[in-house]
């Protein structure tokens, strides 16, 4: 609703070098009408968009000499510099465009002239030598070609020495940029990767933009242009089979090749079959030309790569023509060819930037067999008919990857879909062509009956059937299932469902009105249409859950309303004759609450003309005002939303919508629902906006002075009235706002109010210029209320004391200035002395505090003697310093000097400090004064050099302090107590000797105290008379005060939080020295590494979870700072620590400090902050090197190596696969890693199972999503056995053997089943899987190997693997294998003269032919439920076997065997 302001638009002046500069000001005329002088003043003008205007006077005035027939040596050289101009803008610059634009405009008779210039100028370019300079020049070539008449003769004249530039200029990027990966420095890395792709860019351009490049004749062969031709190609070959290149590069590498060969190769009828032989890996070398051989040579072997041959198909689909049947048979089988190679690919690839691509591919694929089979042979269409072999693998792989993480590659799924629809429309006759024909289709009919039998809780199930929609229509899909529209509403309490299914339902009402207006002869059926798509909707909003009433408001109403307007009178109708009887309570919205959901809808996307349309014909007065304090919140929401929003931002707010805002404001500020509050506020903001936005059509009315009244309600009244309403509106709120701050209100009043205010200030700033506003914050402030924001600091709630901050902070200067320097005084050490309270909200209510104080003009001369002793320091800086500057210096150096001497006595003696004054309220206010200060602008430099550095060495002394117990091996339980003088040197002695009891040799030898470090506790209580939990110190005002143990806990780990959040702060915004000799910046090269080898001590040596989860979250701040810092050494940093750490993982030293528990404390923290600020956009190699020594270091061990290194790397592969950052790029590892923490899951030692455990819950997690439901096998964390297996290939073998082993073990007696624990992992992975449409098709990874060995697992002793045996069977069981399976379970079951049978083997059998027969639909029912769980799993497989006539005989005679 907001007016967003115009971007202005920001245009480079032009520039020429000084020589042109001269030359123009020799030849301008004196009268300024020459072209020189019409040149020389827009190069002298420094605003580009002026000089727009004079570019665009060039071609007039060159038209005027044109018709004197004369092209004098003026206009040679002007047009000389034009070129050069031209040249010199950069590729971007609107002022290349427009010069481009014009130049094509040239009279003819200046052309030749124009050629010659430009030709000149652009071999000068091409003879550039500098290669950080081949980026322009290639952006020069490039839009020299972009519709520009005289750029492409330039480059057709300098074609030959384009191609060598080219040539030249990629080769030496190529070794420049090893050179750089070398050195480490990633930045340039970056920019001359970037630089390849554009030349490879530009090389195709060149291809196809120049006429004579575009069949080049081999038969010329000896030509430069022709060899340059050839090592082109070769360096395109090059990039394609060169891993550290970026994948875009590679992509472009391969549309490149194609393209070379497709201008190079004759005849062009055999290309589709050379280009077929490339791809198959079948080159003959012998007979193929030899200029192709030698410039091809690493792609006709057959260990091409997997992403060479899939970027060949790539340029293959891209640069081949495929339209009106132009290639011919040969085209056919190259087509055909592509597909299988990519089918082939889709199995082998596993790296998430390929798949997108392999997507991508397939989709261009679909595509260009339908262009070929618009006009090809009836051949091609049996191979691509939707029951073919291709259709099918096509079919299989979008119903694989329709669930896939990425969003992209989902998208692609549609299309893909689409097209093989699409592709049998166009193989059938086209008798069948009609929707009604169509339909009926087998292969049609038959994919939408699949379809249809889907669960709905498969988010590619919706897009499927959009397609199907726009192919066959609705009235198809609804004749096969008629409660479709419920259904589908039914899902959406599902917010992941929700855009899918909404999406649905839009395609299917929209199709169905269209076809049954295009029927009907009248209007009866909207009826139909009413009935079908409005009643559902009206029965949700009704009697829904809250969430699904929700999302189908927000989703499915609007697109309903958008589709058919006049459905709202329908709604509105039934809606109030139900609101009369049901107007619902605090668990249901009723009609009531559906009404107001409607209006509000409706008025919000334009369908109520005004508000005077809604509250005079829809809904009464009283309607309104019930629904503003109606129980249930929703309805509230709704209804006020129905007052504040409107499609227009400059409605005009009735008198009556301002006294129901008053209204609800009045009972509704106190919500306990913070979702609520959020809505509550966001809508008045919305209000307020109109209220502003119509106020400014009010003023600029009522100054026009207009007599005559517009149709519109905006005069109805004068606008003199309405604004002054307005004014009275706005204080009225303000009144109630600071009403309710008063002193003892709650949180959510407080939030409430205070939101609101803010939204009051920022929509209504202080007027600028001519600009009027309606009304002003500022003035309804007085000293009071200043007051009231003020205590708002005192709260406990730290959102408070931001939103009263902010407030302030939004008010004029001259309304929250002190005047007062003595309170300024009280103010300022009431800060103080808060920011070293025990309490650790009170450091907060000081920083807010001083960060205020810091804006306070007045504040040095408040704090003269402060001042006096940091005049000598701070000279007359101060002066000319900004005021925030300067007191933000001023307050820093105060709580540093305080800080000092509270470290200073803190290393004497730790409990004081914790009783008295903890430290890290001193250095929270710090870090917070420095996020508030303009650190791009600083004038007081020298200043804060020097105090960047005593912050430094500060934070490293106070870190020393609390690190002994923060390092403890038991912080939680560590009690240093000094009750008394005598005792506390003794104390203070074990707190500094505290040692780590975890490190390395944890697991190899128990750890012994040295004899200084015992001591006895009964001596101790003897010289200590009353020992307790707690002791007891003098506090600041000589009182005596307990200590306890978690007093000294949270002032250590809180300090070394604080540092670290201060250290993060300082590399994040702190400027930084581009070299290490340089003067600029505030943080030295060396100071960065010494704040990084901090980080990483306490990280790697921490015990405390507190503090080393936000030594993390500072740590992060520098590793991000590291990869963007053009310094290499810094740049490096990242590399070398995570080198060391793993280094010092693997070598498992006795010696080492690492925490061998705790999950490892702070190393996965360490090593995820490192990992996840490697850029993205790169190859991401420290992810890959760090992944493979994790895998190898977390597989099993020899007994005689220790197993600290593995538990390590599992643990750190925990914190990698739940970080989010890292995305897909760390899904080619899960299945290493699931390896690992099953067979981890079998070691002997304790630390590895757990560690194992953990990782395997993390992957299950990972694969199959978050749990969202009770059930600990949700159906919406499954996936299909054919998609697992596709995107998990090497599982399967893995699991295969692994249940192997175990099944083979269930027969034993119980204490060989403990030794195979694995077995609950492996069923608990394939219970998660369930069927996939395409089963017993085509799946190129078969289960049945799976079915016996999980047969098997059901004969365990343990019931809970029975039951998950169950449930694993399900998914590899076809639907019409059923009957065959329960058979050769029911076999399996002991005969009536079979003496020694087991109970949990009949249970686990019949447990699984239950199952298997419902699909998975029944659960086992357990011991507890009071009958045996043999005879119930029994009863259900006779049900389930009564449905099968062949087997009932059969199952019947053996159930009653099993039962006597």
């Amino acid at each position: 609703m907001v007016v967003k302001k115009r971007k202005e638009i920001q245009v480079t002046a032009l520039t020429i070098c000084h020589q042109d500069l001269e030359t123009l000001r020799t030849l301008a005329d004196v009268e300024r009408e020459n072209l020189a002088s019409l040149l020389l003043h827009c190069v002298q003008l420094t605003d580009g968009v002026s000089q727009i205007r004079y570019v665009k006077q060039i071609v007039p005035l060159l038209e005027k000499a044109d018709k004197n027939g004369m092209c004098d040596p003026t206009i040679r050289s002007c047009l000389d510099i034009l070129a050069g101009i031209y040249l010199s803008l950069s590729l971007k610059n609107p002022l290349k465009k427009v010069l481009a634009s014009s130049l094509n405009c040239l009279p003819e008779f200046f052309l030749t002239e124009a050629v010659q210039s430009f030709t000149s100028r652009l071999q000068e370019e091409l003879n550039t030598t500098d290669l950080y300079s081949y980026r322009k020049v290639i952006d020069n070539i490039s839009s020299c070609m972009e519709n520009f008449k005289l750029g492409i003769t330039s480059i057709n004249n300098l074609l030959e020495n384009v191609l060598h530039f080219l040539q030249k200029s990629l080769i030496e990027i190529t070794e420049e940029n090893r050179q750089v990966k070398f050195a480490g420095n990633h930045i340039v890395q970056t920019q001359l990767m970037n630089d390849l792709l554009v030349g490879i860019r530009v090389s195709v351009m060149l291809v196809q933009k120049i006429q004579g490049l575009q069949r080049i004749n081999s038969n010329v062969s000896s030509s430069p242009t022709w060899q340059s031709m050839c090592e082109l190609l070769s360096i395109f070959t090059k990039f394609l089979n060169d891993d550290d290149l970026l994948r875009t590069i590679h992509s472009t590498s391969g549309l490149a090749v194609i393209l070379f060969i497709k201008a190079m190769f004759h005849p062009p009828e055999k290309i589709p079959d050379l280009i077929s032989s490339l791809l198959l890996c079948s080159v003959d070398c012998m007979s193929a030309p030899e200029w192709f051989v030698h410039s091809c040579r690493s792609l006709c072997g057959a260990d091409v790569s997997e992403s060479a041959l899939l970027f060949l198909c790539q340029g293959t689909l891209t640069m081949l023509d495929w339209q009106n049947w132009r290639m011919g048979p040969s085209g056919e089988a190259l087509l055909l060819d592509t597909v299988h190679v990519l089918f082939t690919l889709s199995s082998q690839i596993k790296e998430s930037t390929l798949e997108m691509f392999l997507s991508r591919i397939l989709a261009s694929w679909t595509n260009s067999a339908i262009h070929v089979l618009e006009s090809s042979s009836p051949s091609l269409k049996d191979s691509l008919n939707g029951n073919s072999s291709i259709a099918r693998r096509l079919l299989e792989y979008v119903y694989t990857h329709w669930e896939h993480p990425l969003d992209a590659l989902r998208h692609q799924t549609k299309i893909i879909f689409r097209d093989i629809l699409q592709m049998h429309q166009l193989t059938v006759a086209e008798s069948k062509l009609e929707k009604s024909d169509l339909a009926a289709d087998p292969f049609i009919f038959e994919l939408t009956q699949s379809l249809l039998r889907l669960e709905w809780h498969i988010k590619g199930k919706y897009i499927c059937l959009g397609c199907l929609v726009d192919c066959i229509g609705t009235e198809h899909i609804l004749a096969l299932a008629k409660t479709i529209p419920s259904q589908i509403l039914e899902v959406m309490g599902d917010q992941s469902l929700v855009p899918y299914a909404s999406d649905l339902l839009e395609a299917m009402f929209k199709n169905h009105k269209s076809h049954l207006k295009s029927q009907a002869v009248d209007s009866t059926w909207i009826d139909q249409w009413h009935e079908t798509w409005v009643s559902p909707l009206l029965h949700i909003l009704c009697e829904g859950n809250l969430d699904q009433k929700s999302y189908v408001i927000d989703y499915y109403l609007p697109k309903l309303l958008n589709c058919n307007p006049e459905s709202l009178s329908y709604m509105v109708k039934i809606l109030q004759t139900s609101a009369d009887a049901k107007t619902g309570s605090y668990n249901s919205r009723g009609a009531l609450g559906a009404l107001m959901a409607c209006l509000r809808t409706a008025r919000a996307h334009g369908h109520l003309q005004s508000a005077t349309d809604a509250w005079g014909s829809l809904v009464s007065s009283a309607k309104i005002k019930q629904g503003l304090i109606h129980q249930h919140c929703q309805v509230r929401i709704d209804t006020l939303g129905l007052l504040c929003e409107s499609n227009r931002s400059t409605e005009i707010v009735t008198i009556e919508e301002m006294q129901w805002i008053q209204f609800f404001i009045t009972y509704n500020l106190n919500s306990q629902s913070p979702g609520v509050r959020q809505q509550i506020c966001s809508l008045l903001k919305k209000l307020f906006c109109r209220i502003q936005e119509s106020s400014q059509v009010l003023y600029k009315l009522e100054q026009n002075k207009s007599k005559h009244e517009p149709e519109n309600e905006l005069t109805k009244q004068h606008p003199s009235v309405s604004l002054h309403q307005y004014k009275n509106f706005m204080s009225s709120i303000c009144n109630s706002l600071f009403e309710a701050l008063f002193p003892g209100s709650s949180y959510p009043t407080r939030f409430s109010a205070l939101t609101i205010l803010g939204s009051i200030a920022e929509v209504f700033p202080v007027p600028e210029g001519q600009v009027q506003t309606v009304y002003q914050l500022s003035h309804d402030i007085d000293v009071g209320r200043f007051q009231t924001l003020m205590e708002c600091f005192t709260s406990t709630f730290e959102t408070v004391k931001l939103l009263a901050f902010d407030l302030l902070m939004k008010l004029p200067r001259t309304v929250i200035q002190f005047q007062d320097s003595e309170k300024l005084q009280d103010l300022f050490q009431a800060a103080l002395a808060l920011s070293t309270s025990t309490k650790p909200y009170d450091c907060v209510t000081a920083s807010y505090l001083l960060n205020f104080l810091i804006c306070q003009n007045a504040l040095p001369s408040s704090l003269s003697a402060y001042v006096k002793a940091q005049q000598a320091a701070c000279g007359n800086g101060d002066k000319s310093a900004a005021v925030v500057e300067r007191n933000t210096l001023l307050v820093i150096k105060c709580l540093l000097e305080n800080l000092e001497e509270e470290v200073s006595q803190a290393e004497n003696s730790l409990l004081q400090a914790a009783a008295s004054f903890p430290m890290y309220g001193r250095v929270h206010c710090i870090t917070r004064a420095f996020q508030k200060l303009p650190l791009n602008s600083l004038q007081l430099v020298s200043e804060w050099r020097l105090v960047v550095q005593q912050l430094l060495l500060m934070s490293y002394r106070l870190s020393a302090v609390v690190a002994p117990v923060i390092q403890s091996s038991s912080p939680e339980g560590l009690i240093p107590m000094d009750t008394d003088s005598e005792s506390a040197s003794r104390l203070q002695m074990i707190l500094n000797e505290i040692q780590p009891r975890d490190t390395n040799d944890y697991f190899n030898q128990a750890k012994i105290l040295k004899e200084h470090d015992s001591f006895d506790l009964e001596d101790l209580n003897a010289n200590v008379p009353n020992i307790d939990t707690s002791a007891e110190i003098k506090g600041k005002e000589g009182k005596t005060c307990d200590v306890t143990a978690q007093m000294v806990l949270v002032c250590c780990w809180r300090s070394m939080k604080e540092v670290a959040l201060l250290l993060g702060t300082l590399c994040q915004l702190l400027p930084m020295q581009s070299v290490p000799e340089s003067s600029d910046g505030l943080l030295m090269v060396e100071q960065v590494k010494e704040i990084g080898e901090h980080f990483k001590q306490h990280l790697l040596q921490s015990r405390h979870r507190g503090a080393f989860e936000l030594a993390y979250t500072g740590f992060v701040k520098l590793t991000e700072i590291l990869n963007r810092c053009p310094n290499v050494s810094l740049q490096k940093l990242p590399e070398q620590w995570l080198r060391n750490v793993l280094e010092e993982i693997k070598c498992s030293d006795p010696s080492s400090k690492l925490c061998a528990t705790r999950r490892s404390a702070g190393i996965p923290f360490y090593i995820q902050a490192l990992l996840a600020s490697e850029p993205k956009k790169g190859k991401m190699d420290l992810l890959k090197t760090t992944m493979k020594e994790l895998i190898s270091l977390a597989g099993p061990t020899d007994d005689s190596q220790s197993t600290v290194p593995q538990v390590h790397a599992l643990n750190i592969l925990r914190a990698l696969f739940r970080d989010t950052r890292l995305g897909e790029n760390i899904i080619p590892y899960v299945a290493d890693g699931a390896k690992a923490a099953i067979l981890g899951f079998t070691s002997p030692v304790w630390a590895v199972r757990n560690s194992s455990t953990l990782l395997f819950s993390t992957l299950i997690t990972r694969i199959f999503g978050v749990k969202r439901g009770k059930d600990e096998l949700f159906k919406k964390n499954t996936m299909t056995g054919s998609e697992f297996f596709s995107r998990f290939p090497e599982l399967y073998p893995f699991l295969l053997k692994q249940l192997e082993a175990v099944s083979n073990t269930v027969d034993s007696d119980i204490g060989e089943l403990n030794r195979q624990p694995s077995m609950f992992l492996l069923l608990l992975v394939l219970g998660r899987l369930y069927p996939s449409p395409m089963d017993g098709t085509c799946s190129a990874l078969s289960m049945a190997p799976f079915i016996p060995f999980i047969m098997r697992c059901g004969n365990s002793p343990v019931y809970r693997s029975r039951e998950m045996a169950a449930r694993a069977l399900v998914p590899f069981v076809m639907r019409d294998e059923i009957p065959t399976t329960i058979r050769t379970l029911l076999a399996k079951l002991p005969n009536c003269t079979d003496q020694c049978f087991r109970q949990n083997h009949i249970h686990g059998t019949l447990l699984q032919g239950a199952l298997a027969g419902s699909g998975g639909q029944l659960l086992a029912a357990g011991p507890e439920h009071g009958c045996s769980a043999p005879s119930l799993s029994l009863a259900r497989v006779l049900l389930l076997c009564c449905d099968s006539p062949n087997s009932q005989h059969q199952s019947g005679e053996k159930c009653q065997q099993s039962q006597q």
